[in-house]
């Protein structure tokens, strides 16, 4: 299963690509569905994010594909936001229930996350919502710990969350649909995506690195 989710990861242009011939307009709600879940449940951070985004705005630049950058960006935008706010209600409702739940032994959702999220927001504020979106892992704890701290929903969160969401939504998918087609960006699209992928996590190494030298 991870050696799945880790190939769909590194090929995605071509897997997206595939359900494009597969499913036609489909593959909208299919997009649609990865973005809500990854942002929107606690409990599945490792769904591809930036990589997609990207990798669905370079389909949309090849025109036999037919897929549409201007809706791309306004469904997805919707699925991020939705999803963001359904975390926000199961952190205020049922968080500590959740943070709680254990398979195996092993607790559902790391305490470790939820603490480094909340770390974030004593840092960065409010701003820390639309910050969080452009980071792996931390974008799908954040609206959770929000809700968890019960922040002011109407004043702090929506707000900045629906500017967060529209804005990493729309650079990511504007970025593929520019360099995606570039000829060296479409032989080396692993590369790309891996580059993608360590540029997104490049706030954690540095958040990391600090701490560990400050302690010294």
């Amino acid at each position: 299963m991870l050696h799945d989710l880790l190939d769909f990861i590194l090929h995605i242009n071509d897997h997206l690509a595939a359900m494009v011939q597969e499913y036609g307009y489909a593959v909208y709600g299919i997009l649609f569905l990865i973005i809500f879940v990854e942002t929107g449940l606690v409990v599945m951070p490792f769904l591809p994010g930036d990589s997609l985004l990207f990798a669905a705005g370079a389909l949309c630049a090849n025109e036999a594909t037919g897929l549409n950058l201007g809706l791309l960006i306004i469904l997805l935008s919707i699925a991020a936001i939705a999803g963001d706010n359904t975390n926000y209600f199961i952190g205020k409702t049922l968080g500590l229930k959740v943070t709680h739940l254990k398979i195996n032994g092993r607790q559902l959702v790391k305490q470790k996350y939820i603490d480094d999220t909340h770390a974030f927001f004593e840092k960065h504020g409010t701003k820390a919502i639309i910050m969080a979106r452009f980071v792996p892992i931390v974008r799908t704890f954040t609206p959770f710990v929000a809700g968890l701290g019960e922040m002011d929903y109407k004043k702090k969160f929506l707000p900045f969350d629906v500017a967060g969401g529209i804005l990493w939504i729309t650079s990511m998918s504007v970025c593929g649909y520019f360099f995606g087609q570039i000829p060296w960006v479409k032989q080396h699209f692993e590369a790309v995506v891996i580059l993608i992928i360590f540029i997104s996590i490049l706030p954690m190494i540095f958040a990391i690195l600090k701490e560990k030298f400050s302690k010294k």
